[in-house]
């Protein structure tokens, strides 16, 4: 085994109330690609900070190699000295760096490099830190929710780079599908503690709840343990009293941890406040358009929305999103064409820009609306405190100010807010931005089973695939040109849906191209049929999908055994493997049973 390129052991960190860190560790080797996972507030950035040198631990011990070269993704970038984006990007780079880097990079990220850093948006200065922390490819990169602001083109191309980059990576994200595609190990920092999967992102869920779950086991047999020696102390032989003492001694012992076991943080637990019924059309738009002077951001489109619809809105940054979202909501007059809104509706909005916070106000004002104490959820009284207990808040937070909040706690405290007013029609712009997987893991819950109606623009793939029964997007991905197509499912069934137009355009243009001598079809004859194959495959890849599905049922049975990673590790991380190769065989099947499918109804009109 290569030796660490860094290494921290045993790093304690506290600001002044609980341990924030207390004994965390992270170790890297060169080529590696961890994710660092864990809750909001669990000390991730912090870690990586103490990694990239930028805070110092109050014990533990830090090792970096001598020779090993580090780059951090700050948050805020500080441009001062800098008049290009172009500059600031450079001055990244060593003296055998190759500076063409830095530019393929700023293009590739949406920028010129001739841009202005003090007019940047702060997108844009998340994009231009990225180009330059990886322009010189250091030996390592340390990057804290690099996918925030990007577009899905832009993260798709940036998993591309960080799958063939040099530099070993420790990644934070939210984006599940972007850590599955480029982890290879995950380090889930959890109650101040980190524990290793040398495994990627994709096999992270189902082993934490095996750790869980064995911890539970634990203190369950402890707490079992305590009863059983607190019996034998009261009604045991008293006459070895020397040995009673020892035994009374382990039962103190047993007892104090048993009492300062601190369990997993809780899960946000919230529902949607009941409102009236939307009519059943919810929204009608006929050929509405929008121009911003020679550029056409919605050419004429169409559609209709029925109550209980949740529909996506994708596509590059600057391709008309929330233009759109905001005609279709009333908040934006077309160019032309008409939007007609249905009865009852009651709106609710989760902004990406989270312009409704107000940095000066407490968290217990904004979510009472300044009316005093209490607020009304589902129609009964709350106090504020313990409603902010649903959503991972301490009761003693509810005076603090909303600027001290982190990305993710402001995220949080939006959707607390949102929730606990009625409505029947949710406007989400961005929802998954800083929030953690758990908080995520309730949004895709409540967004799936929500009563109403749901909109949102989002980059996130697998919420989209998660949530949402139709997708918009544009008709040309790569150069917007006002065209929107809705697309039915998820965003890989967009994928899907896309793929098989293509093929079929250009089966079309091929067709098109053969010499005019060639015989056309008699008047009345048949369509162009299915082949052989492809009917042969159509009617058995149903079957080799349920196989597919057993054999991953099995696994999963198997896998469910608490205590089988702690005994046998060799078979689950096997087990593991399997199941990986089964998903991703019934998903190519999947896929290619849409295609055929697609191509069947087609074809027989």
């Amino acid at each position: 085994m290569a030796p660490p390129i860094l290494k921290l052991d045993d790093i304690f960190l506290s600001f002044g109330g609980a341990p924030l860190l207390a004994g965390a560790s992270l170790q890297i080797e060169a080529g590696d690609k961890i994710c660092l996972v864990g809750r909001n507030g669990s000390g991730k950035s912090t870690l990586l900070k103490i990694a990239a040198g930028l805070v110092e631990a109050q014990s533990g011990e830090v090792f970096r190699h001598p020779s090993s070269t580090v780059r951090y993704l700050e948050q805020a970038p500080d441009f001062a000295g800098f008049n290009t984006v172009q500059a600031y990007a450079e001055a990244g780079l060593g003296p055998g760096d190759d500076p063409y880097r830095a530019t393929y990079l700023l293009s590739h990220l949406g920028l010129t490099g001739e841009e202005d850093p003090r007019m940047l948006s702060g997108g844009e200065s998340r994009r231009a830190a990225l180009a330059r922390v990886m322009a010189p490819e250091p030996d390592i990169l340390l990057l804290d929710e690099p996918t925030n602001h990007l577009d899905l083109p832009t993260i798709e191309w940036l998993e591309g780079e960080l799958q063939k980059t040099r530099s070993a990576l420790v990644l934070i994200s939210h984006d599940r599908r972007f850590l599955e595609k480029v982890s290879t190990a995950t380090v889930w920092l959890d109650r101040g503690t980190s524990r290793r999967l040398d495994r990627g992102f994709a096999h992270f869920e189902a082993w934490r709840d095996q750790v869980l779950e064995a911890e539970e086991l634990e203190q369950h047999k402890l707490g079992k343990s305590i009863e059983r020696e607190e019996h034998w102390l009261r009604y045991g032989v008293t006459a070895r009293r020397k040995r009673n003492m020892r035994r009374l001694g382990e039962l103190q012992t047993m007892r104090s941890n048993y009492r300062g076991h601190k369990g997993p943080q809780g899960t946000v637990q919230a529902t949607v406040s009941d409102a009236q019924e939307s009519g059943k059309l919810v929204i009608e738009a006929d050929k509405i358009t929008k121009s911003f002077g020679e550029r056409a951001i919605v050419t004429p489109f169409s559609i209709r929305v029925h109550r209980g619809d949740c529909i996506g809105l994708v596509g590059p940054n600057g391709a008309g999103k929330t233009t759109l979202l905001k005609m279709l909501t009333g908040r934006l007059a077309p160019d032309s064409g008409t939007v007609k809104l249905g009865t009852n509706l009651e709106i609710a909005t989760l902004d990406q820009k989270r312009e409704d916070l107000d940095p000066e106000d407490t968290l217990a004002n904004y979510l009472t609306d300044g009316r005093g104490e209490n607020l009304l959820v589902n129609g009964e009284q709350r106090h504020v405190t313990g409603y902010m207990k649903e959503f991972l808040f301490q009761p003693e937070q509810a005076r603090t100010p909303i600027r001290n909040l982190s990305g993710g706690e402001r995220a949080r405290l939006m959707l607390a807010r949102i929730l606990s007013r009625p409505t029947n029609l949710l406007i989400l712009d961005e929802p998954t931005n800083d929030l953690d997987i758990e908080t995520l893991d309730l949004l895709q819950e409540i967004v799936a089973g929500f009563p109403g109606t749901v909109i949102l623009v989002s980059h996130d793939r697998d919420f989209l695939d998660r949530t949402v029964t139709s997708t918009i997007a544009p008709a040309v991905p790569d150069a917007p040109d006002g065209r929107w197509i809705e697309y039915a499912g998820g965003y890989s069934d967009m994928l899907v849906q896309r793929k098989g137009a293509l093929e079929e355009r250009r089966k079309a243009e091929k067709a098109a191209e053969k010499p005019k001598t060639q015989e056309a079809p008699a008047p009345g004859s048949s369509k162009v049929k299915l082949s052989f194959k492809q009917k042969f495959a159509l009617e058995n890849l149903p079957k080799e999908m349920a196989k597919a599905e057993a054999e991953i049922a099995k696994r999963e049975q198997v896998m469910a055994d608490p205590n089988l990673f702690t005994r046998d590790p060799a078979a689950f991380n096997r087990l593991a493997s399997e199941m990986e190769k089964l998903r991703a065989g019934l998903t190519k099947m999947e896929e290619e049973w849409l295609e055929l499918e697609m191509l069947r109804e087609e074809l027989e009109g």
